[in-house]
């Protein structure tokens, strides 16, 4: 079997250059031997390690002086969403929306944007996207499943025999739990992204900024061109789930968790990975209990009730309520609610990349918690992957998370097939049975059914191109991602003969709060360098050659605003929400191109980790693609989803693959016609 090493996220998370490494710090003035002991107590002498105390950098030292998130000037807003709407309107619907948005822009728009401006600066502690952002994510209706829920799997463990299910999954909850701790007693390493990182990817950096007070650490950072990130969003990474209500769902964390959730064939178990004291339980225990669940004769139930979490949302919310009601399930619930994360074990191998796909994007329904922060997911054959809810976070925790896990469980594995041949002792585990009535029985057979429909009409294909990669791109002193993003637009014209809107998702995370904006991709430089590709026949090298470089720059400078919180999306929905809390909802957001270039057909994102094989995202609106790609240093690739048959998966995959020989033609200084 062969998998591509894709690399990606979900369409609305974060894309981020981020190099986290392995670090669980010791503090200043805290003995080794008491670190040790808090993080690697066990009754097997295996279990302690060296704790290299090089950093002493407090996790959050940098998140008091973060900057905020800027608000766009509205007249910058308003050219930049004139430029993104050029390419998919012919020129007089072009010229009926620049009507729209001058009008709005003189009218409605100031004071509006006096309104947001206002309440920014009424809330110093958060950024004016923070709160919107949760509430669309929480109040949308439709199942998470498919729609919000992405997956990243992990390379196999280089050590062949510590891919078995049980050794891996002992080796993850492991690592896991010392991650958790480390980030519990602030000793994980902040998020920082090195722009020199000869200055300050430094012990001498690390020595140096801690003692600089946490209200001005930002500013010390940056003297040597070091960006600390957000760091919020981890607060929900553990113990966290989301809980469904009619109209709006919550996020509920809960601190005092100490149990792991696993599931099997659809049943539930629990049990400690974190003592009383806040210890790691011993690694016999958490392979014994793993050995355990495995063994159990139990059946799938008849109704299983996880299969609840990928309905809609308001009819799980009934159906959670009348669970609730059911004496004894209010425990149950609080237990699943409040592990520390789920581990989903499955039965079954992985044969090809479309089983990858499904398997851990989806799954049969029935051994999945969606609503969990995460889940690890570990089949038979050691394949491993996560699957993260996408309401709290955008992918920045969630992948050093997973880039350290993966580390730690690689490098210094707590379990290996020799060390549990010795393991020995009483199991810890409880198995969880809910109580069922009727209605609700029926209300899982709903829902699985829906599922499996749902599912089946997902169409799944991946692409790898090897004649070139990033190595070869630098080279030519071009963007990789702008050259990906230039073959997509390039492929969609080719199949389909026009532009549509494109999203590719930026991390803001260098601000407090921030989430994401949007970069569109879709720009007047990609129409020009796609239509000269498709129907010049005259064109030469040359003038080809700066069609690719002028569409790579403006790529450029769209991320680079982005990034910088200077894209246009964000604002225009903080506007609209304000604007429909008054009742007087402008001209502007009615406007069918406004509708149109906020219904995404190609929803794009990559992520770049050495942990990651292959992750994935479904299409966000049913006539699009889910396009998730990697960059390799020689090779390209993407892992693509799409709803036949409104949409060709595998003849779009044939377009980006002619696009990126095309371009490979081009800068290679030969004619792509020949």
């Amino acid at each position: 079997m062969s998998f591509s090493r894709v690399i990606l996220s979900k369409g609305r998370s974060a894309r981020t250059s981020v190099k986290a490494s392995v670090r669980f710090l010791s503090p200043s003035g805290v003995s080794e031997k008491w670190f040790q002991s808090r993080f690697y107590s066990s009754s097997s002498s295996e279990d302690v390690r060296y704790i290299d105390p090089k950093t002493k950098v407090h996790t959050y030292h940098f998140q008091d002086s973060l900057p905020r998130l800027p608000i766009p000037k509205l007249e910058e807003t308003c050219r930049r969403y004139l430029d993104a709407q050029k390419p998919l309107l012919t020129p007089e619907q072009y010229e009926d929306t620049k009507q729209l948005v001058d009008k709005f822009q003189k009218r409605e728009a100031p004071g509006l944007n006096a309104e947001l401006l206002q309440k920014n600066k009424s809330n110093k502690h958060t950024s004016y996207i923070a709160g919107p952002w949760y509430d669309m994510y929480l109040t949308a209706r439709e199942s998470i499943v498919l729609n919000y829920n992405p997956f990243m799997m992990f390379n196999d463990d280089p050590t062949a025999e510590n891919n078995d299910q049980v050794i891996r999954a002992t080796n993850m909850i492991k690592s896991a739990m010392r991650f958790k701790l480390s980030l519990d007693e602030t000793f994980l390493e902040p998020d920082v992204y090195h722009l020199k990182p000869q200055l300050s990817d430094t012990q001498w950096f690390r020595n140096v900024i801690r003692f600089v007070p946490r209200q001005l650490s930002w500013y010390g950072a940056f003297l040597v061109k070091a960006f600390p990130l957000d760091m919020s969003q981890y607060a929900r990474l553990f113990c966290s789930t989301r809980i469904p209500e009619l109209k709006k769902d919550r996020l509920a964390t809960f601190e005092s968790g100490r149990h792991i959730l696993v599931m099997r064939k659809g049943n539930f178990y629990v049990f400690d990975t974190i003592t009383t004291d806040g210890h790691i339980v011993p690694t016999a225990t958490i392979y014994q209990n793993l050995k355990h669940i495995l063994d159990d004769p139990t059946p799938p139930p008849n109704f299983p009730v996880a299969a609840l979490t990928s309905e809609n949302r308001d009819t799980w919310a009934s159906m959670r309520h009348a669970l609730e009601a059911i004496p004894g399930n209010e425990e149950i619930l609080r237990l699943i609610d409040s592990a520390v994360f789920a581990l989903s074990l499955d039965d079954h191998e992985l044969n090809s990349v479309a089983d990858v796909t499904r398997t851990f994007l989806h799954g049969n329904g029935t051994n999945r918690w969606f609503d969990k922060s995460f889940q690890l997911i570990i089949c038979k054959d050691g394949k491993a992957a996560v699957n993260f809810e996408h309401s709290w976070g955008d992918g920045v925790a969630v992948l050093r998370f997973f880039n350290e896990v993966y580390k730690d469980t690689t490098t210094r594995p707590a379990c290996t097939p020799a060390s549990a041949q010795n393991f020995s002792g009483e199991t810890t585990v409880r198995k969880l049975d809910l109580n069922l009535n009727p209605e609700i029985e029926r209300g899982i057979y709903a829902a699985k059914d829906k599922f499996d429909t749902t599912v089946k009409g997902l169409d799944i294909a991946e692409l790898q191109v090897h004649t070139y990669g990033k190595d070869y791109i630098k080279s030519k002193k071009l963007s990789p991602d702008a050259i990906m993003q230039l073959a997509f637009q390039m492929a969609f014209f080719r199949q389909n003969g026009k532009f549509v809107p494109t999203y590719e998702s930026c991390s803001t995370a260098a601000f407090k709060h921030g989430r994401t904006e949007t970069i569109r991709s879709a720009s007047n430089a990609t129409v020009a360098c796609a239509e000269a590709f498709q129907k010049s026949h005259r064109a030469g090298v040359e003038e080809m050659t700066d069609r690719i470089r002028r569409a790579a720059d403006w790529h450029a400078k769209l991320t680079k605003e982005a990034a910088m919180g200077q894209g246009f999306d964000r604002h225009l929905f903080a506007l609209r929400l304000l604007a429909e809390s008054t009742g007087k909802v402008p001209d502007i957001f009615q406007d069918p191109a406004y509708k149109q270039i906020n219904h995404i057909i190609l929803s794009t994102s990559t992520l770049s980790s050495p942990a990651l094989m292959l992750g994935g995202f479904g299409p966000v609106v049913r006539d699009g693609f889910g396009v998730g790609y990697g960059i390799q240093n020689d090779w390209l690739g993407c892992n693509v989803t799409s709803y036949p048959p409104d949409r060709d998966v595998r003849g779009f995959l044939e377009c980006i693959r002619l696009s990126l020989e095309d371009i490979y033609c081009v800068l290679e200084g030969k004619n792509f016609k020949q």
